[in-house]
Parts: structure tokens; C-alpha cells; sequence
């Protein structure tokens, strides 16, 4: 009974350890908005720059009567996990192993995943965020209408959102340094772009293209959501490779990732 007792104190220790590192890693995520400027304001920009084009504010009859802008909308919303999961969180990560505060960590109490976990948490809620901003936006700016399938839509964000910071967290895993990650990050991140549409939307790509790119999370991930911006429920098939694509990355992530 002691013994018992002793395991559920720990525990919650721990848990509120937890809890304590969370809220200090918030404090410091606050104080230095730079990552948190470009998560927010990077991919509504973009939309405005775009949407300011006035051909893309045209119904087009080989997008089925829609506007390139209503195809941006879901863009900017991925680009809001892109930045957050591949460009701003992993060297944050990287360079607490290379100050050796993971080190540290796993002397105590509170183990490093507390710290990797407090970080997952605020750069999903940022890219969350910055997915509403961009939404309203188009809303209120351009007349883009609301997902029309929202539970579908919140969905797919969500598997997106995990997957990127999946991937995210196979770059630092592989990085040695923060310039490394930097490096690696940048080589992603131009990629990732391209499978979410940035440079063509996916929905007018060609079909086997789109096929292609819809076997990577990001490009599963934009056809979902156009999907459930048009009314119907994703595709589970997208919504299967968003899922296989965030066990695969995370079980990377783990086995590469070096505290020290």
C-alpha cells in the first residue's frame, strides 16, 4: 500500500511537473514572437496578396465555377502547420539538445518529453490559430464561405497538423546542430509548399499529378479539406495517408531522436 501510494505521488508530481514546464515554455514562446509573427502572419498575408489579384477573385469554369482565392483559403490553412511544425519548432527542439537542457532534463523528475510535448502543444494551438485568422479573413474579405463539412474539416486539420509536427520532429531528430536543422528545415519546407498547393492548387493539378501528390500528408491533406470546404465528408483514403503518415513520422522521430 505504501508502495502504491509512493507511485501515485510520483506520478502526479511528475504530471504537475508537466504542467509547470508547459506553462514556462508558453511564457518563453510569448516573449519571443518572432516564430509566432511568421505562424500568424505568413500564410493570411500571402492570402491577401493573392486574393488582391483580380483575375483570382473571377468564378473560373474549369474550377467548376469557383474562385482561385476559394482554392487559397485551405492553402493558407495548411501553410499555417507548415510554418509552425516544419520552419518553427524544430529549432527550438534541436537547440535545447545542443545547450544540453534535454540533458539536464532526464537527470530529473521531469523527462524531456514533457518539454518536446509542452512544444508540440503550443505550435499546434498557434497553427490553429492562425488557420481561424486566415478562415476569417477570407470570410469577411473575400467572401470565401466557411467550410460547409466543418467536423470534416477540423478533422483533416487535425491529422495535417499532427503529421507536420510529426515531420517537424523528424528534422530535429536527424540535425545534429541548429544550423543543420535550419538547413534540413529549408530543403522541406519548399516541397511541402508545393504538395499543399501553393504554387498550383492541387484541385488544378493534373490527375496524375494529384494522385501523386495525394500520397504525401500535405497533399492528402489539401484535397481533404477542399473536400470539406465543397460540403462532403473527406476522403478516407486522404484522411488513411494523413494517419499512416503521422504513425510513420512519429515512429522516426522517436528512434532517431538523440537527447544529448
Amino acid at each position: 500500500m505504501t508502495a502504491t501510494l509512493a507511485a501515485r505521488t510520483r506520478a502526479t508530481a511528475v504530471k504537475g511537473s508537466a504542467t509547470a514546464v508547459l506553462r514556462a515554455e508558453a511564457r518563453l514562446f510569448l516573449r519571443e514572437p518572432a516564430a509566432l509573427v511568421w505562424i500568424l502572419a505568413f500564410p493570411t498575408v500571402l492570402l491577401c496578396i493573392l486574393g488582391s489579384i483580380p483575375s483570382f477573385r473571377e468564378p473560373s469554369d474549369d474550377l467548376n465555377g469557383l474562385r482561385v482565392v476559394d482554392l487559397y483559403v485551405p492553402i493558407a490553412v495548411l501553410l499555417t502547420v507548415i510554418m509552425a511544425g516544419i520552419q518553427a519548432m524544430p529549432p527550438v527542439l534541436t537547440g535545447y539538445r545542443e545547450r544540453g537542457i534535454l540533458r539536464r532534463m532526464s537527470t530529473t523528475p521531469v523527462r524531456p518529453g514533457a518539454l518536446i510535448g509542452a512544444q508540440i502543444v503550443l505550435h499546434g494551438a498557434a497553427a490553429a490559430l492562425s488557420a481561424s485568422l486566415a478562415l476569417t479573413v477570407g470570410r469577411i474579405v473575400f467572401d470565401v464561405a466557411l467550410p460547409r463539412q466543418f467536423p470534416g474539416y477540423l478533422l483533416a486539420f487535425a491529422l495535417a497538423a499532427l503529421a507536420t509536427l510529426a515531420l517537424g520532429g523528424t528534422v530535429s531528430a536527424v540535425s545534429r546542430t541548429t544550423k543543420i536543422t535550419q538547413a534540413v528545415g529549408s530543403v522541406v519546407f519548399f516541397p511541402a509548399m508545393f504538395t499543399s498547393g501553393v504554387w498550383l492548387p492541387v484541385a488544378a493539378m493534373p490527375d496524375a499529378l494529384r494522385r501523386i501528390v495525394g500520397l504525401t500528408p500535405l497533399g492528402a491533406a489539401a484535397q481533404a479539406l477542399d473536400t470539406a470546404a465543397a460540403g462532403d465528408w473527406p476522403s478516407w483514403t486522404h484522411l488513411g495517408v494523413m494517419a499512416l503518415w503521422t504513425v510513420l513520422l512519429t515512429t522516426a522521430a522517436r528512434r532517431w531522436f538523440k537527447w544529448e
